[in-house]
């Protein structure tokens, strides 16, 4: 029995109603859930343009648009999973150690009850304090890391803590299982010729979006597969991973990136992977005036909700 799902948008239209994700109910429980999708409203970790506090509510605007059966994977989720909106985790604006550690404490009961979190940032920042939470329930995982950058920089402007160190600070802290780790997209000009090297270095496995775009979408969903294998997986989206065309709306954006439709089949390409958490991250309404990316943004979160859908199913 299905506990929580969407509310009936052919009783109810769409554009009713308080906005959560996918018109889900806002219910804060770790009770009858398989997934929660959760709002991580931090973005002065950023470097450059700010505005990704509000990411959560536009994506979760743009989500009303959503149905529950996944036409690609076959799949209606609201048939195996149950789910809720959490809401939001609190936050310190300007305090990154502060709201790292508020972030990581409000997720481990989700993850020690073994809920799924579908987490909606917030700069790339928000996914450290969330690895951490992940590693105390499943200790070091696989990281599968869509992005234009790899964020494994030691320092910016001197400080360890901010969206381009997260996952060097992670292999520090023995967060992830770099040997099935893997970032892909990286692209766009870099400080020196050593930091995509340094990323290697940390044990990362690395593909840059033209070696992505050369390859071909089946063989990279192979070369996940085969990097990942049976290790528990952490997916993180950077929204910059997307092209500026259909994805102007973020804070660092890199030309020569890739269109919604080739995002999405590579997205897909994850199933049969076990992925214990999703994060979409760097989405910055105020540079989305048609809020193309915001939309994009539902719709990779939509994809993560589907894909733990799927595990269910075929569990089934």
């Amino acid at each position: 029995m299905i506990k929580y799902k969407p509310a009936d948008s052919q009783a109810s239209p769409r554009f009713c109603g308080v906005r959560t994700f996918m018109r889900l109910p806002h219910v804060q429980t770790v009770d009858d859930i398989d997934f929660a999708v959760i709002g991580v409203p931090f973005d002065t970790g950023a470097s450059l343009k700010v505005g990704a506090r509000f990411g959560p509510e536009a994506i979760r605007s743009s989500s009303i648009i959503l149905k529950p059966y996944n036409m690609f994977l076959d799949v209606n989720i609201f048939e195996h999973c149950s789910g809720v909106d959490y809401g939001d985790f609190p936050v310190v604006p300007g305090y990154i150690e502060d709201s790292n550690d508020l972030i990581e404490k409000s997720l481990v009961p989700l993850i020690e009850n073994g809920v799924i979190p579908v987490l909606l940032g917030g700069d790339h920042s928000v996914t450290l304090p969330e690895l951490r939470a992940v590693a105390k329930t499943h200790g070091p995982v696989a990281l599968i890391h869509f992005d234009s950058h790899t964020d494994t920089l030691d320092k910016y402007f001197g400080r360890s803590y901010n969206h381009g160190t997260p996952f060097r600070r992670a292999v520090e802290e023995n967060l992830l299982d770099v040997d099935h780790s893997i970032q892909l997209g990286l692209r766009g000009q870099q400080y020196q010729p050593d930091d995509l090297e340094a990323s290697k270095r940390l044990g990362f496995e690395t593909m840059t979006s033209v070696e992505v775009q050369d390859m071909g979408r089946e063989k990279v969903i192979e070369k996940i597969h085969n990097r990942v294998k049976g290790a528990k997986a952490f997916v993180t989206f950077d929204i910059d991973f997307v092209d500026p065309a259909f994805a102007p709306g973020t804070g660092t954006p890199e030309v020569g990136g890739f269109t919604s439709a080739e995002t999405l089949r590579l997205i897909r390409g994850l199933k049969g992977l076990n992925m214990v958490g999703f994060d979409v991250v760097e989405v910055i309404p105020a540079y989305d005036p048609s809020q193309i990316t915001s939309l994009l943004a539902a719709n990779i979160a939509y994809e993560f909700i589907s894909l733990i859908a799927l595990g269910k199913k075929i569990i089934c």
